[in-house]
């Protein structure tokens, strides 16, 4: 049998390629996550469409890089909007959303469940990245304060804080040697991440065995976090 996964994505080269290879079913929602209004309606409008949610999986992020003396605000609102406030908007939406169920039609207690993205940089300042830096900070307390009220309604709120993944946000990072080298010096996996190193966390926090597991930040940084 197959399952319905919601994804908000823009990205759709490689989008067909996946779906085939899992043998799953998908639906994909498009939206702008630095329009407010647009990241409102997600929500509402897969409820609409009659598709179940019990899982809520945040991992849109931008990140712009300046001295802070000279940070530009637009940047600064861009980056606090895509990886803050969309995420608080998306969690209050799903929220409500299981909330206004009727609670037997879950087979268990726990209702749903909510994984946010956080960052190394929920912990440490970063350098000439304050507006991420603070977006992150955020999304690792809005982790907790939403565990805080929601785990004792049945839904589960964590979040993963990934250490240095060789990603597209971090090109700048890994072509300048210097930084590279200090990066991986304190990395005691002695690599930078992949996206598959995050395939064990995310299928435990989304899985009931998970179930006892609430407002924790969960760091898959190859041991960097423990230097």
């Amino acid at each position: 049998m197959g399952s319905w996964k919601i994804r908000d994505e823009k990205n759709t080269s490689t989008r067909d390629e996946i779906i085939s290879r899992t043998g799953r079913t998908a639906t994909i929602h498009v939206s702008d996550l630095a329009n407010q209004e647009s990241v409102k309606r997600i929500i509402p409008t897969i409820a609409r469409s009659g598709r179940g949610m019990d899982i809520l999986l945040n991992c849109a992020g931008v990140q712009r890089r300046h001295p802070s003396e000279s940070f530009p605000d637009d940047d600064w609102d861009e980056v606090l909007q895509v990886n803050l406030t969309s995420v608080f908007t998306l969690c209050r939406e799903f929220g409500a959303y299981i909330l206004s169920r009727d609670a037997a039609s879950f087979q268990s207690g726990r209702r749903g469940t909510i994984i946010n993205v956080a960052s190394l940089l929920s912990f440490q300042g970063g350098i000439t990245v304050p507006a991420y830096a603070a977006s992150k900070g955020g999304v690792a307390q809005l982790t907790k304060a939403l565990s805080n009220e929601w785990m004792s309604k049945g839904i589960s709120v964590n979040a993963i804080a990934p250490g240095y993944i060789n990603t597209d946000m971090n090109t700048e990072l890994m072509d300048n040697p210097e930084r590279n080298s200090a990066i991986l010096a304190r990395i005691p996996a002695g690599r930078w991440g992949i996206p598959d190193d995050f395939k064990g966390v995310v299928v435990f926090l989304a899985s009931e065995a998970s179930s006892y597991v609430s407002g924790e930040i969960i760091c898959v940084d190859g041991g960097w976090m423990g230097r």
